[in-house]
């Protein structure tokens, strides 16, 4: 099993927390979450990074950091911004890098995930419920191009683990 997994989906969707999980479960691999990648090197969260400069700078950093980190390496567990799949060089350079799975989930989900958090940039607005909708909407045909769509709704975090695991396994597990 030397595959590398890439975690894509909407804010709130699990990645950052799956692909910990995932990480501790399989030893050999390595956790990046290109998100903390991206604070760490500005020195600035992504909210800052989008007051101080704009989305398109963002962008290009997110553009970036995923070049970098698929240059070279197996073995490795990628967390993606939620936008970053948007861009068709990151979609070809992750599809092409190793197995992306899709961690979907019900827009009534997310936004009970996510109607406490003041840290994401895109969602401040007066009705975050509809900008999450419409993001959902912009989004979700991109996403289906994934090898792997894991409908995490009602599923605990074991058993997204243990699809995820099965499927780089090519045993392929139902959930």
């Amino acid at each position: 099993m030397e595959s590398n997994i890439i975690l894509i989906g909407m804010p709130a969707s699990g990645k950052t927390t799956i692909g910990a999980l995932l990480a501790d479960n399989l030893k050999n691999y390595t956790f990046i979450d290109t998100d903390s990648v991206i604070e760490k090197t500005e020195g600035l969260t992504i909210t800052e990074i989008f007051k101080k400069h704009s989305e398109d700078y963002f962008r290009k950093l997110e553009y970036d950091t995923i070049k970098l980190i698929c240059s070279n390496g197996k073995r490795k567990i990628i967390s993606i911004g939620g936008g970053a799949f948007e861009n068709p060089d990151n979609r070809s350079t992750l599809l092409n890098f190793g197995k992306v799975f899709y961690l979907k989930s019900d827009l009534d989900v997310l936004y009970y995930r996510i109607s406490e958090d003041v840290t994401r940039p895109l969602l401040q607005t007066e009705n975050p419920k509809l900008a999450l909708e419409k993001l959902l909407k912009k989004r979700e045909e991109n996403f289906l191009k994934a090898h792997f769509i894991v409908d995490t709704s009602n599923l605990d975090v074991n058993e997204i683990i243990k699809f995820i695991i099965g499927s780089i396994n090519e045993t392929n597990p139902q959930c």
